[in-house]
Parts: structure tokens; C-alpha cells; sequence
């Protein structure tokens, strides 16, 4: 018997023990310093230091190094950089500080975080996520990825070889969705569509006829809601509304944004921006209630309305997009859901009806006179893209980051309305790079006419068997019938 518990216990001692290492290895493999060579145009190959965050090939790029190896071309660009913030003069004259396009001074692995440090282009904010580190030497450098850079820079950036990267300084960015699909760029996500919701043309869909949870871009449904009752004369911008005890009781949890108390008077269009910008559930909940009396009778009028609208795959629990819960013994949890071509028909609707809408989500901030409170928009592409005008972002377990972008387009001849929908990024970060890329191709194929992977993306990933042949024929028939205007099937 005794050897026997010997056994367990050094089973048991082994475990523990292992439980105990594996967490620290990870640790300390989360950030791995090496270089690469970078090179602009025919000039010679520089030294760039690079970090790989959290997994082989997550590369950022030292910021200083590049900023030398940019020196004397077009796409030159002067930096300070301190513990917590960046500042980035494009045009100007980078002064070195003697750290640049050196190896690590000192191997071992950095202590450092990716966070939204302070980030200015030109004295204007920007939001991209950063790594700023302090090197032996007592200078700060900052870390950021390519894709960022050639966003920021508008420059196309690609890799000769492994461990090496070329410039192209006299080269806009151009952004090839067919590439990135080939490569899995959009496996990290759930669905994804872009569009011109003036037109209805789809400039390029992935997964997008698949409903999936859509977090606090169920607010869309609610605003539009809530335009219609402005619109009926049921409500006025200016008319307040008394928080109830529900507002209070969601205001006071873990998943309240703005503090409310039951009683307190708030305008329905201070209750918009809450609801819009910083997201605010009990904003919405109040919204909800005003117009409905009660969230039951008004996520009634949710689904009655998306059924309205065509919006097939939708389906509504609550007026906000958090998790809802059964009142049973063992209760389900579930959560509002739609397809990106739901979502881009939502938004499309909403956009040609209520285009004012814009004004409220085009806005970086607002202040609540009603609270004496100011709120921040949630959407990062408002500060990285001008010709964003909103609309809503969305976060839960289940949805992942989602992020609903309106762009403001001109023909010449009428104003357009661009849409992007990212559905189900791992997190923030993705959901902003992902759908800052897809802003940028929506406005390259806007301006150019030219939709690059509709033909060729097509024409690679023809079905090879029956089955796949008629889900491709359905759901090509659905696109047509949605692009003409007629109901789904």
C-alpha cells in the first residue's frame, strides 16, 4: 500500500510542479527580440530591430530604425518618443540619438506591454497599439507592426525574403483582399463584408451569410428604433427621460458604462450619444423602455422590424447585445445574432433614412449635460481615417471585437455611404487593424472602380463537388436578389 501512495504522490508532486513551470516559460517567451533587413527603394539594406509579440511572426518594427532607414526619401518623418507616447512629424528630418539600425544591445527578452500608448501624427491623435521600450542605452524606442506603418505612411511594404523587408516609398498602399485571403488573414475572424450601401454594390464579402453574435452593434437596431419614434412624433431629441430602477440596477454592474440612478432625467438624445459612443447599455435600456414601456415589448419590435427589413438571420434578446439569460433552473445563454449581410442591410437602411445619424457617430466625444459627464466614442477608425463617420463597435466572449464603419464618399455627383463590417476579431487590436485595412480598400476600390477579388477570389475557390455547387448557386442567387432589392429566400 505504501509504495502505492509513494507513487500517487510523486505523480501528483510531478504535476503540480509542471503546472507551476509552464506558465513561467510562457512568460518569458512572450516577447522575442531579433532583426531583420529593411530596404527603401534601390538603396542599401539597413539593420531593423523587431520584436515578436506573444507568438512567432506577431512582428513589430523598431520605429527608429525605420525612421533611419526613411531618411532623405519622400517618405521621411521626423520622432520623439518618450515612456508612454509617440509623436510622428511625417516630412520632417529624423535626428538620430545613436541606437538606430544597431543589433539588441541587450539580448535577453524586453519587459514590456502592447498598449494604446499616446500617439500623434502631425499634433492629431491617432490610435494604433504600440510597444515602447526602453533600451539600455535610456532611449525609448517604439515598437509597431508593417501593417500599421504602411497605413500610416501610405506606402506598400513587402517581404523580398525571409527576415528582410522592402519599402516601396514611391508606391501608394494598394491592398489586395485575394492576397490575404489566400494567406488566412480573415480565419481570425468570423465574417466580414464591405460595401457601398448608397449603391448596394458588394465590394468583397467572407462568411458573410453566416449569423454570428454581434455584441453592441445590436445598438444599430436600437437607434434606428428610436429615429422612427422621433420620427413618428412619439419622442423629441430634447424630451427627458427618468431613469428606472432596471437602468440603475444594469448602470451599477459589471457591464454599466455611464453611472444612472433611478429617478435622475437624461434627454433621449444624451441617452443616443450614450448609447452610440461609449456604448452604453443602460443608455440603450432606457431608449428601449421610453419607446416600448418595457425591453421585452421592445426587443418585440426588433425582431418585427428585422423581419421588416429582410434581415433574415437576425434574431434580438435584448436592446444592448450583452448575454442573455433564461429565467429556467438551469438557464441558457444566449445572444443576439445576425449575418454581415443582415448587418450591411441594417445599416444600409438606417443610413438612407437617417442619415443624421452620422452626426451623432461621427463624434470623437460628447458631453451629457444631463450627468455633467463626458463620453469617448469607442471607435479607433474615427481618429485614423478621415473619411470615417461612425457607426458602432462590439465586444462579448462569444462575439469576440466587432466593428461596424461608415465612410463618407463623393463621386463628384452624390455623396456615397461606404460600409465595413468585421464580425468576431480575436480582439481590439485585430478588430481595428482588420477594419482599417478594409476602410482603406473600400475607398481604393471607390475611387478606382476596380474590385480585384471578386472575379479572382471567384474564380479559385469554384466548389469542386455536388453539395458545395448548390450552396454556392443559393447563395450566389441570395447575393443578386439582395443587390436588386428583393426578399430573401
Amino acid at each position: 500500500m505504501k509504495p502505492t501512495i509513494q507513487k500517487i504522490s510523486c505523480v501528483m508532486l510531478s504535476v503540480i510542479l509542471i503546472c507551476l513551470t509552464i506558465p513561467v516559460t510562457a512568460d518569458a517567451s512572450y516577447e522575442i527580440p531579433s532583426t531583420c533587413q529593411v530596404q527603401a527603394d534601390t538603396n542599401a539594406a539597413y539593420t531593423v530591430k523587431t520584436l515578436d509579440y506573444s507568438y512567432n511572426h506577431n512582428t513589430y518594427y523598431s520605429l527608429r530604425d525605420i525612421a533611419a532607414v526613411l531618411s532623405g526619401t519622400d517618405k521621411a518623418f521626423s520622432l520623439d518618443i518618450t515612456k508612454n507616447a509617440v509623436s510622428l512629424n511625417l516630412g520632417g528630418a529624423y535626428t538620430p540619438v545613436g541606437v538606430e539600425n544597431t543589433p539588441w544591445e541587450n539580448p535577453e527578452n524586453p519587459d514590456i506591454a502592447l498598449r494604446r500608448n499616446e500617439f500623434k501624427i502631425n499634433g492629431a491623435e491617432v490610435r494604433y497599439y504600440t510597444l515602447i521600450v526602453q533600451l539600455p542605452s535610456g532611449q525609448y524606442d517604439c515598437f509597431i507592426m508593417a501593417a500599421d506603418l504602411a497605413l500610416i505612411l501610405d506606402v506598400d511594404i513587402t517581404a523580398s525574403d525571409a527576415g528582410s523587408l522592402q519599402i516601396h516609398t514611391q508606391t501608394p498602399l494598394h491592398i489586395s483582399l485575394a492576397d490575404l485571403e489566400r494567406a488566412g488573414y480573415f480565419y481570425g475572424v468570423n465574417s466580414v463584408l464591405i460595401g457601398d450601401a448608397t449603391t448596394g454594390d458588394i465590394y468583397y464579402q467572407f462568411q458573410s451569410e453566416m449569423p454570428y453574435p454581434i455584441a453592441s452593434t445590436s445598438k444599430l437596431m436600437t437607434c434606428l428604433l428610436t429615429m422612427d419614434a422621433l420620427s413618428a412624433g412619439q419622442l423629441s431629441l430634447e424630451q427627458p427621460i427618468t431613469v428606472s430602477e432596471s437602468a440603475q440596477a444594469l448602470s451599477a454592474s459589471d457591464d454599466g458604462v455611464i453611472p444612472l440612478t433611478a429617478g435622475d432625467q437624461i434627454t433621449v438624445q444624451e441617452l443616443l450619444f450614450g448609447a452610440l459612443l461609449p456604448s452604453s447599455n443602460e443608455c440603450a435600456l432606457c431608449l428601449a423602455e421610453a419607446i416600448a414601456g418595457s425591453e421585452e415589448a421592445f426587443v418585440q419590435k426588433m425582431n418585427q422590424k428585422a423581419s421588416e427589413l429582410g434581415l433574415s438571420q437576425a434574431i434580438f434578446y435584448n436592446c444592448n447585445g450583452l448575454p442573455s439569460y433564461t429565467q429556467e433552473p438551469i438557464p441558457a445563454k444566449r445572444q443576439n445574432r445576425m449575418s454581415a449581410e443582415d448587418m450591411f442591410r441594417l445599416v444600409s437602411y438606417l443610413l438612407k433614412v437617417y442619415p443624421q445619424v452620422t452626426e451623432i457617430t461621427s463624434l470623437k466625444s460628447a458631453t451629457l449635460q444631463s450627468l455633467d459627464l463626458e463620453v469617448r466614442n469607442t471607435n479607433p477608425l474615427l481618429q485614423n481615417v478621415s473619411e470615417a463617420t461612425g457607426l458602432k463597435t462590439g465586444t462579448t466572449n462569444k462575439s469576440g471585437a466587432c466593428l461596424v464603419t461608415s465612410l463618407a464618399a463623393d463621386d463628384g455627383n452624390i455623396g456615397h455611404d461606404l460600409v465595413v463590417v468585421v464580425f468576431g476579431t480575436e480582439d481590439s487590436i485585430e478588430r481595428g487593424r482588420v477594419s482599417e485595412l478594409l476602410a482603406r480598400y473600400a475607398l481604393q476600390v471607390f475611387e478606382t472602380g476596380v474590385e480585384e477579388t471578386k472575379g479572382e477570389a471567384a474564380r479559385e475557390n469554384l466548389p469542386t463537388h455536388a453539395e458545395a455547387a448548390v450552396d454556392w448557386i443559393l447563395r450566389t442567387a441570395r447575393a443578386k436578389r439582395f443587390h436588386e432589392g428583393a426578399e430573401p429566400f
